[in-house]
């Protein structure tokens, strides 16, 4: 039981030191992932409909 407090305790402590970040760089990270999100999906959309116009084609 001593170790799990010990645990808690220094867990907590750690918690203490983190730099958080703020709500700006909170909202230009989102914008970020959401952005290139859109960009990977439509590369793969495109990619998927090639492949499939190309494989109707041969077939």
């Amino acid at each position: 039981m001593k170790k799990i407090v010990q645990f808690v305790k220094e867990s907590y402590a750690e918690l203490k030191k983190v730099v958080w970040p703020g709500r700006d760089d909170v909202i230009s990270s989102v914008k970020v992932v959401l952005v290139s999100t859109v960009i990977i999906a439509m590369i793969l959309f495109l990619v998927d409909w090639l492949l499939t116009r190309g494989i109707t084609a041969i077939f």
